[in-house]
């Protein structure tokens, strides 16, 4: 962490104060109900920290949308950045591009053979819904199908995909999206006790849904291999197993979702690598580059591919394969590699975070469960243990939830939160000492929780 000199923080404060003073004068932000915002100012960002508008350092275990996941301001990153602005800025994606080729190069090295082609985007949502389009147009199906407690962006096919109440207002219920219930135990829909009946269930649920849907009518499933905003709710590898075997049944393209979970957040390049499963299209973005600059893909099957091998693919993007982006891309899976990055979330996640959680939900009154994998967890908070009734409704906040955030931020840690869930969600480098450093934070605030109606 960089400790800034009053010179520094002067700076800062007029600085920051006029930026906040335009945002809120002209800036119309996602999500939110426009004048009862008061966000907060980041004036710079260094490895894991933030700074705020006054210059005070915030531990940033959001990895802000859970993109950051080599943290903020990679000198390696940065540095490809600078050099391919030198270089070249833009190009057409008509034209061949070093830095796009490479990226695509890197990217399908680390998927499974028969997975060697990337379309880019600029980000997860258009990914998804190119992935729908191109199975679409291969399959020559219209109907999709996703689980309910998902998020896959916030255009049109992808907010209707989308299974949480931020769809609602955007669907009209003409998309040709079926939802079902996925597999989470700890709120089943089945009845279950154990991991084995919930994975049983949800797939004849999900069976049931593609028969009395008509398989000739289902072109694809589409599944976060780990639901990210939803609440992380790991599988059992048996049922991505038995969806990627319903989709070979019923002739129904398998589209893996991996915006918030690939890219070593989980501790495997891709989190589909944990189940032993292999899609026919995986999307993917946020920490392919950090977000450094906006970029996201499709990484399709030979099959795909070869659909729009003669003909033409129906689809494209001024800044497709943006080479800032590629080359931020480049830089960034080089470094993930060089510097052991996702093994150390996977020793992270498995030796520190998860026995530090579990001990936590022990001796919090308000903690229901944990769960995750690598850098990549949540901890549901809940009114009573034994009723598991949430903190917070579904779909909404409480004064409860925002005085967990509150106190977080007072004690100097920024965390990721939706619904009745904070979620522990550092990026990928963090340090021990910083790691253990937001955990005592997180420990203080949720085992002091006592709330009561």
């Amino acid at each position: 962490m960089h400790h800034l000199s009053d010179a520094e923080i002067a700076a800062i404060k007029d600085e920051s104060a006029r930026a906040y003073e335009l945002d809120r004068a002209h800036v119309f932000h996602s999500w939110s109900a426009q004048q009862k915002l008061d966000p907060m100012t980041v004036s710079r960002a260094q490895g894991s920290y933030v700074y705020d508008g006054q210059g005070q350092p915030f531990l940033d275990f959001s990895s802000q949308l859970v993109n950051t996941n080599i943290g903020h301001q990679h000198p390696k990153v940065v540095q490809a950045i600078k050099d391919q602005a030198d270089l070249l800025c833009t190009i057409s994606p008509a034209h061949v591009n070093a830095a796009r080729s490479e990226a695509a190069r890197l990217i399908t090295d680390r998927t499974p053979a028969g997975l060697d082609h990337v379309f880019f985007t600029n980000g997860g949502a258009d990914a998804n819904e190119h992935a729908i389009r191109m199975a679409r147009l291969h399959t020559g199906k219209h109907k999709v199908l996703s689980r309910y407690r998902s998020y896959h962006g916030g255009t049109q096919t992808a907010i209707n995909v989308t299974g949480d109440p931020r769809r609602w207002a955007n669907d009209l219920g003409d998309s040709g999206v079926v939802h079902f219930f996925g597999p989470f135990l700890y709120r089943s829909e089945f009845n279950a006790t154990t991991e084995a009946e919930e994975t049983e269930r949800a797939l004849r649920h999900l069976e049931r849904t593609i028969e009395l849907e008509g398989p000739p009518t289902i072109a694809a499933i589409v599944l976060e291999t780990i639901p990210g905003t939803a609440g992380i709710m790991v599988p059992s590898k048996e049922y991505l197993q038995g969806v990627r075997a319903l989709c070979d049944k019923y002739d129904i393209m398998y589209i893996a979702d991996e915006v918030m979970a690939g890219f070593g957040r989980t501790g495997r390049w891709f989190a589909f690598d944990h189940f032993d499963v292999v899609p026919d299209l995986v999307t993917f973005a946020k920490g392919v580059n950090s977000g450094y600059v906006p970029l996201g893909g499709v990484i399709m099957s030979d099959a795909i591919y070869d659909t729009f091998a003669q003909r033409p693919y129906p689809g494209g993007l001024t800044y497709s394969g943006h080479p800032l982006a590629c080359a931020a891309a480049v830089a960034t899976m080089k470094a993930m590699e060089e510097e052991g990055m996702i093994e150390h979330a996977a020793r992270l996640g498995e030796e520190i975070v998860g026995p530090r959680l579990r001990e936590i939900a022990e001796k919090s009154k308000h903690v229901g469960e944990v769960r995750g994998v690598g850098m990549f967890w949540a901890v549901e908070l809940v009114w009573d243990k034994e009723t598991r009734e949430p903190l917070a409704p579904y779909g909404g906040s409480s004064p409860e939830l925002a005085s967990v955030v509150g106190q977080m931020k007072e004690h100097g840690v920024i965390p990721f939160s939706n619904f009745n869930r904070i979620h522990v969600v550092p990026p990928i480098n963090i340090s021990e000492e910083d790691l253990e450093k937001g955990l005592g934070v997180t420990e203080k605030v949720l085992t002091d929780l006592d709330f009561s109606r």
